[in-house]
């Protein structure tokens, strides 16, 4: 089981699709990786050798940003806009949608479940 940046990746599933379990890799940016540690990007991940592996591990350490290193940037990034006053930062800090989406309906995934107001006697 080829283990990167502390994320086990599927064994069935082609390379290019399995680094794309791990957080801050996409399918464009996985391309890329393989492409850089010149892997086949059709080869099962459990048909891949130690060397491979290392290659693709060393490729992404040193080019790409991920798991808890690229989500506590997010989170200083948010914190910078919040503390600045910022709209954004507002948005964020009242869980409400932050680019500009409706909410009068919708903004449920934000906004969370709906809470239900009493009727008056």
């Amino acid at each position: 089981m080829a283990r990167i940046e502390g994320v086990d990746l599927p064994r069935q599933k082609r390379i290019e699709i399995a680094l794309t379990y791990i957080f801050g890799i996409g399918r464009a940016t996985a391309l890329k990786i393989l492409e850089d540690a010149q892997v086949d990007r059709a080869i099962r991940t459990q048909d891949l050798s130690e060397v491979e592996v290392a290659r693709i591990r060393e490729v992404i350490q040193r080019r790409v940003k991920v798991e808890g290193e690229l989500r506590k940037e997010i989170a200083m990034n948010i914190k910078r806009l919040i503390d600045l006053g910022a709209y954004r930062g507002l948005r964020h800090k009242r869980g409400l949608p932050v680019r500009g989406q409706r909410t009068h309906t919708n903004a449920r995934t934000r906004k969370g479940p709906r809470r239900v107001v009493a009727k008056k006697r």
